[in-house]
């Protein structure tokens, strides 16, 4: 009994030290390994509608939770106000006088126009240095199998609408899982069983899991809150009634249009509203819950945002909820309630938790500041600067100027430089067109057009405006 005993204490310990030894091991392996980039983004979020910036009508708490872990930036721009050309410019570095994508430009029977084989996004660059990368939401750069599909822009995997129109409903026929176009049984005819978001996230948690061993890159364009308002039921519950009066919107309830881009009749429209970002809010929790359990939390930049204003479609009610707080416009505006939007970083160890920033940035600055991170060589035709100095409390190099343009409601530009802010409405009908100047650190709000008051600077400023952007054969003003 006495050699058993002593044969079993020895095996305890030689296994206890090969265990030590492999764990050890796989510690080692996680420093040397590039870190893991998550970008969660919301559709048509506005600036005021999460609760750390001041929403009283609804909470966010795992959001919050998530920018009380990181840094808040105040001053972040969308690439433009409305969705394609917005992503276009995050997933190029270029603003939208220089991006492909410059606007919402249609492809029958699905998908928009998309990007040509020669751009190159921030998931082409990351795949070729070895990341997994997947995208999981809605796209909107190019219909299935052209040269602007996910897969063919460095995704290796998609799940979810290739087509902005279709992404307007949250009951869909049809999902895209790649190249295979899956066939949402439970939403057959008027069927509400299968709701795009959840079916979206399980296949995003999925991807971390199957990747957590190598870097991985995962885009998550969420169509929440965006076009119908809808949400699952037991989230409805928790809002009906407390929103009263409540505003009724009829939609489209059948007819070519119906799943097909229509927006869906909701008479509890207020309701609908908090519960799809309550919804949208777990989500993010669940996110980072399965970085934590994977244990990849540690070595991963956490980015959340949205693409632009809030949206007034569908019977949304931004004034209701005062989706903008202090700021003037909405979605198709270029004053700032239009493209600033919230925006948070975590990279826990690495970016101070409860910080803040007035740094001035933009989607266009995601691209390099992501392969700074992953040290990979940058395209030098880009308009991004890396804000990674920033995150991390160091001294950080300035925009000289943020530029966008909207080809839409008769034409807008804006342009900022520094403090001041110009806006250049009507380009197309020159009897039309109007020039504003705003200075933003104290006209939040842009109350205040005094133009009149700086002639020399305006012309400066729209000389800058004039030659920001490279003309577009597809994209004219």
């Amino acid at each position: 009994m006495k050699y058993i005993s002593f044969f079993l204490l020895v095996a305890t310990v030689f296994l206890f030290s090969c265990k030590n030894q492999t764990n050890k091991k796989s510690e080692s392996q996680i420093e040397k390994q590039k870190p893991n980039i998550v970008y969660i983004l919301a559709d048509d979020l506005g600036y005021g509608d999460v609760s750390f910036q001041g929403q009283t009508k609804f909470k966010t708490p795992n959001i919050d939770k998530l920018a009380a872990s990181g840094m808040i930036f105040t001053q972040h721009y969308s690439g433009c106000t409305v969705c394609a050309p917005s992503r276009s410019s995050l997933m190029t570095g270029q603003h939208t006088g220089h991006t492909f994508i410059r606007g919402n430009k249609e492809w029958q029977p699905e998908g928009q126009h998309p990007l040509e084989t020669k751009e190159i996004t921030i998931a082409e660059v990351l795949q070729d240095a070895g990341y997994a990368t997947g995208a999981f939401g809605k796209w909107g750069l190019g219909y299935p199998t052209s040269e602007g599909d996910p897969n063919n822009q460095g995704f290796a995997e998609f799940y979810g609408y290739n087509c902005q129109r279709i992404g307007h409903n949250y009951y869909p026929y049809h999902m895209w899982h790649n190249q295979e176009k899956i066939i949402l049984k439970g939403n057959e005819g008027t069927q509400t069983d299968e709701y795009g978001p959840e079916l979206i996230h399980k296949k995003a948690l999925e991807f971390m899991e199957d990747n957590k061993d190598k870097p991985f890159f995962m885009y998550y364009p969420s169509i929440i809150p965006h076009a119908e308002l809808f949400a699952p039921e037991e989230y409805m519950k928790k809002y009906r009634g407390k929103f009263d009066p409540e505003k009724t919107y009829k939609g489209v309830d059948n007819g070519a249009s119906y799943k097909n881009g229509g927006y869906g009749s909701q008479p509890e429209s207020h309701a609908a509203f908090a519960a799809m970002v309550d919804y949208f809010d777990m989500q993010v929790g669940e996110i980072i819950a399965k970085l934590k359990e994977l244990g990849v939390y540690e070595n991963t930049l956490i980015i959340f945002t949205s693409d632009n204003g809030p949206h007034q479609e569908g019977g949304a009610d931004p004034d209701y909820f005062n989706s903008n707080g202090m700021l003037k416009g909405y979605k198709r505006d270029l004053y700032e309630g239009g493209i600033r939007v919230p925006m948070i970083a975590v990279w826990d160890g690495k970016i101070m938790a409860g910080t803040k920033t007035d740094h001035i940035s933009a989607f266009w600055d995601i691209f390099p500041t992501v392969t700074e991170i992953a040290e990979i060589s940058t395209p030098e035709n880009i308009d991004g600067i890396s804000f990674l100095p920033t995150l991390l409390g160091k001294k950080q190099k300035q925009h000289d100027y943020l530029y966008w343009e909207f080809h839409e409601k008769g034409g807008r530009k804006a342009l900022r430089k520094g403090d001041w802010k110009l806006v250049n409405y009507n380009i197309k009908n020159p009897n039309k067109t109007t020039v504003e100047l705003y200075n933003l650190s104290t006209d939040i709000g842009e109350e205040n057009n005094v133009a009149a008051n700086h002639p020399e600077l305006v012309d400066e400023l729209m000389n800058l405006l004039n030659s920001a952007r490279t003309e577009s054969e597809i994209f004219k003003f």
